[in-house]
């Protein structure tokens, strides 16, 4: 029996490849990071190409929080601090205090929490978002599909080498696990430990503690310095997407259905134009009649819905009758999709599902279970699965017909 991505490779799919690799192509030279010169180059053109695919285009300016990696560079330094004074011995009420409270921070802002230090401290920058819409505006349901046109730096933390050798030497226990790694937690662990050490006096503790801190502040050092990637998979695949909807709805009609097509900014800065597109956009409208399908670097061999994401806390996406009614409409139209997957990083997703919209979000995989080339150089149109998308863009018509009054 040949895999899911055998066979998505040999499916005639509605949606026109040429169309995606024209869209990747024309974006991936840009250099996209968020709130840039080039992001807003990349926002304007997608709103002319949504237009010429008869798509009603706005670009909505929006302010973000800036620094992600500079922000848990200082976090974890705090971390490295908090561990030298415990191993002196002679503040560990300081040490356990701080360390706590450097662990709690760490966890709130990779959680999207309240964020008080970003909100106190980082630079606020303007991104761009693109909202397009089509189908019929005065249909009282309306499907929003999301994906996001900046691109992240790369660094040593994202290579999969090491994935990609568990793999090879252990395939079944890679099959079983179906929960992302929590990469996130080592992060905070540093901290963690050094107030646990110094609450109890166990010097080993506060030497791991401050030694993974360490590493931590090295790793995003490394992340802030390292140039931006070209982001054709993560997210230029989902973008590509958005314009083979928008043709596929004025080439084949959808009657008594609004559908938005939003590309956000500064998603990799960990959610940034996402808050402002839910405020402006999103929030208006009814709970009980929008649906939200995310979008998010489906470039790789294998197609997969995510059933929820969390860093710390696994958080399932609102309303499993939506994720049930793509695995439905996979089914019908012979699209191989993998479901079951959780993720230990954070997507636009979470947002609107925490604000109580059903929410579904299409992801890819290779066959280590990763994203291909994700945050590396090597994410460039030539290396994207174009079959992959064509299929998701297959399945995101297929359920927004399906949701449709009849």
């Amino acid at each position: 029996m040949p895999t899911n991505a055998a066979l998505i490779e040999g499916l005639e799919t509605r949606a026109s490849v040429d169309t995606l690799r024209e869209v990747t192509e024309a974006l991936a030279p840009i250099e996209r990071e968020a709130g840039s010169a080039g992001e807003r180059e990349a926002a304007e053109w997608l709103a002319e190409r949504l237009e010429a695919a008869g798509a009603s285009v706005q670009i909505d300016e929006e302010e973000f929080l800036d620094g992600y990696a500079d922000l848990l560079a200082g976090f974890s330094a705090a971390g490295v601090a908090s561990g030298a004074a415990a191993l002196t011995g002679r503040a560990r009420g300081l040490a356990t205090a701080c360390g706590a409270a450097v662990a709690a921070l760490i966890v709130d802002e990779v959680s999207n929490g309240v964020r008080p230090v970003r909100r106190a401290l980082a630079e606020r920058k303007t991104t761009w978002n693109v909202v397009a819409e089509t189908g019929d505006p005065a249909a009282e349901r309306t499907v929003v599909f999301l994906a996001h046109h900046d691109a992240a730096h790369g660094g040593a933390a994202f290579d999969q080498t090491m994935q990609k050798k568990f793999t090879n030497w252990f395939p079944g226990v890679v099959e079983r696990i179906d929960t992302a790694i929590p990469v996130w937690w080592g992060v905070a662990a540093g901290p963690a430990l050094v107030a646990l050490g110094a609450a109890t006096g166990r010097r080993g503790l506060a030497k791991a503690g401050t030694a993974l801190s360490a590493v931590s502040v090295a790793a995003f050092k490394d992340i802030a310095r390292t140039p931006v990637v070209p982001g054709a998979n993560d997210n230029l695949s989902g973008v590509a997407a958005l314009v083979a909807l928008a043709e596929a709805f004025r080439d084949r009609p959808v009657a008594g259905l609004r559908i938005v097509l939003a590309s956000c900014g500064a998603e990799e800065v960990l959610q940034g134009g996402i808050y402002g597109f839910a405020r402006r956009r999103l929030a208006p409208l009814h709970r009980d009649r929008t649906w939200v399908i995310n979008i998010e670097t489906v470039g790789s061999p294998e197609l997969a819905m995510l059933e929820g994401e969390g860093a710390f806390v696994m958080e399932d996406y609102f309303d499993r009758g939506l994720r049930d009614l793509v695995e439905r409409v996979a089914n019908e139209e012979g699209i191989p999709l993998r479901r079951g997957m959780r993720a230990s990083t954070s997507t636009d997703s979470l947002i609107p599902s925490r604000m109580g919209y059903p929410t579904a979000c299409l992801i890819s995989l290779n066959r280590h279970k990763g994203l291909s080339n994700y945050h590396a150089p090597t994410d460039v149109p030539e290396n994207l699965s174009y079959r992959t998308i064509a299929c998701a863009t297959d399945l995101a018509e297929g359920v927004a017909r399906r949701l449709a009054p009849r």
